[in-house]
């Protein structure tokens, strides 16, 4: 029934979302020269898939979790798309083709090693990473890789239609923020 759910509003969002998906892509442009932003994560099964999001970091940007990122790297648009999460839109075509749900534990690089220990641990990537999931709700993010690998686990125990619809709406609403950024 979620995947049901996770197509229709995919499809729906790409159509109803795309003038404003073209205006973000048109500002990207202007930006840094390339708005979207592909980065191989790690996906249900363990097996890699190629996430999609608007660039909110300098183009040469290292390939390392948000965490450990510095703030030097996020433009002033890349702000405002990661403070309104609006960075995460173009996922919805993730969503669509079936390698991501919209709720589901956040997709991770494969250098996160620790988290993926901790994740395999507790059979986190038996489900399709998701868009949001209660670990955004609670502000957990993958600094802690044992409290966020329990917190998916948590919420893949749980999961039903009503905390899906809860996710989602709380996340829109604007509930929980993305990883940590390093200040320099």
């Amino acid at each position: 029934m979620i995947r049901l759910f996770d197509i229709l509003f995919s499809f729906f969002g790409l159509v109803i979302l795309s003038p404003i998906l073209i205006v973000l892509i048109i500002i990207g442009y202007f930006d840094t020269g390339f708005p979207l932003f592909r980065q191989v994560r790690v996906g249900k099964g363990k097996q890699p898939f190629r996430l999609i999001k608007f660039r909110s970091m300098l183009v040469n940007s290292p390939s390392v979790a948000t965490h450990l990122a510095s703030a030097t790297s996020i433009t002033i648009f890349g702000s405002f798309l990661r403070k309104s999460k609006l960075d995460e839109l173009p996922q919805l075509w993730n969503v669509f083709l079936g390698e991501m749900s919209l709720v589901g534990p956040r997709p991770n690089l494969f250098n996160q090693l620790d988290l993926i220990e901790e994740r395999e641990s507790r059979g986190v990537y038996t489900v399709r990473p998701g868009v949001t999931g209660l670990s955004q709700i609670k502000k957990i993010d993958m600094s802690t890789p044992q409290l966020l690998a329990e917190t998916d686990a948590k919420m893949i125990q749980e999961l039903n239609i009503l905390c899906y619809f809860k996710y989602i709406f709380l996340t829109i609403f604007g509930k929980g923020f993305g990883d940590r950024i390093v200040k320099n």
